[in-house]
């Protein structure tokens, strides 16, 4: 999955007629902090998002797996709002270092 930011609106009068009925949005790549990184998608909007949300795109076959894009011919789906976040920032390769005993006191 993509976690990334709605910047914009895609328009399209004339397009297949399986996706006439289908809401499209430029989703920028973002990293933990909210910050812009390259690269971008369009999506398709299967939970009602709008532009400046952050937001989580399933790609690839996962992006025809919701009910409005099963059997469609979609590549990226955004399929959840994101309303927060929690990152844990730890040492994880010291962490990765410990033993069994230094993680249970022993």
């Amino acid at each position: 999955m993509l976690l990334g930011r709605v910047v914009g609106t895609v328009w399209a009068t004339r397009k297949d007629p399986k996706v006439n009925d289908l809401k499209f949005l430029v989703v920028r790549a973002i990293d933990l902090e909210g910050g812009d990184l390259d690269g971008f998608v369009v999506a398709v909007d299967a939970v009602g998002a709008g532009v400046g949300e952050r937001v989580l795109v399933a790609q690839g076959s996962s992006g025809r797996q919701t009910e409005i894009t099963q059997g469609r011919p979609v590549d990226a789906v955004i399929m959840a709002i994101v309303d927060d976040l929690e990152v844990v920032r730890k040492d994880w390769k010291a962490f990765d270092a410990m033993r069994v005993d230094d993680l249970v006191g022993g």
